[in-house]
């Protein structure tokens, strides 16, 4: 289990109080216009909510991760629409720059992330290959000192708002096994030839940004490959145990809400004269999910606790 100080207590009652003062009040319109707005990024960033672990030198504040985990739990319980964007542009795309990232790459786009003046997100998935990413299609040609990238990208988080995308891109197309001619890139927004061409309609999470990105010539700098060409794979694989932890810790934030309002639901609502908590079969159904939500978090503490630590917990976490 993570051992919390109350120095984590206070950060987490401060955070609860700032989602219930400058968040929540504006969820209904976000849901409504089905985006969130620049300033809510900014707002996080301002008072040190996003991607808090950044070293200090990068404008962060090179804090422990259990603090991300307490962030992520919040917001994912106000909404877990919020809490998956958050992970995406806090936990899983910025320790690509910071783990294998140059000095130079570091400098230049991690205080964008803690700040939340840019915000990030990663383009992996696409059309025909689904997360499948031995088979991706697009493509990274080297030319010169620059990379001309082609293809297109689907249900990318953040996709539109973000100003910073990864994008894994074959470079090696002959490459055998496949996986071994992937590599890593930041395109920024505004690039030509990087087309944000629409923002997709879902069932559910609706402020959750979700988009399709188009790459067609588009030329960067060779000096935004992030590490070494050909193991971009490799990086991802190595991310993947943070990236399925943050996930789940989103997760369960939503179920812990979803327990909350059903209970209340359940003591509100009334049939035959009585609450319909107190009906014998649905007590021992809210006894059922309490169980299971408890369970879940149990486990997930430990987890984190074993990731902070250093240990591989990448098989438990899947």
């Amino acid at each position: 289990m993570v051992s919390y100080t109350e120095e984590h207590n206070i950060f987490r009652r401060t955070f609860r109080r700032f989602l219930e003062k400058e968040i929540q009040p504006h969820l209904e319109e976000w849901e409504e216009k089905r985006l969130v707005p620049a300033w809510f990024f900014t707002k996080m960033g301002e008072q040190g909510y996003l991607a808090p672990w950044i070293d200090e030198k990068y404008g962060g504040s090179g804090v422990g991760f259990e603090y991300s985990g307490i962030i992520l739990n919040e917001i994912s319980k106000l909404d877990v629409g919020l809490g998956t964007i958050i992970c995406v542009h806090s936990d899983i795309v910025p320790p690509y720059i910071a783990t294998y990232g140059t000095e130079e790459q570091k400098e230049k786009w991690l205080p964008g992330a803690a700040s939340g003046e840019q915000v990030f997100a990663v383009a992996m998935t696409e059309p025909n290959a689904g997360s499948d990413l031995q088979a991706i299609t697009s493509s990274a040609v080297k030319k010169g000192d620059t990379y001309v990238i082609n293809g297109t990208k689907t249900f990318i988080t953040n996709g539109m708002n973000a100003g910073i995308t990864v994008v894994a891109a074959k470079t090696d197309p002959k490459a055998v096994p496949p996986f071994k001619g992937i590599s890593l890139f930041v395109v920024e927004d505004g690039t030509p030839g990087f087309i944000k061409s629409r923002k997709l309609d879902k069932v559910g999470l609706h402020n959750n940004d979700t988009a399709e990105l188009v790459f067609e010539d588009c030329v960067i700098p060779a000096s935004n490959i992030i590490g070494e060409e050909g193991k971009g794979f490799f990086y991802m694989m190595q991310k993947l145990q943070q990236e399925r932890l943050v996930v789940s810790i989103t997760a369960q934030g939503a179920a812990e809400r979803m327990l909350e309002e059903t209970v209340n639901y359940a003591k509100s609502r009334k049939a035959f004269g009585v609450s319909i908590g107190n009906l014998q079969h649905n007590l021992f159904k809210l006894a059922e999910m309490a169980t299971e939500v408890e369970l879940g978090r149990t486990f997930l503490e430990d987890l984190l606790a074993d990731h902070i630590s250093g240990k591989d917990v990448v098989t438990k976490v899947s």
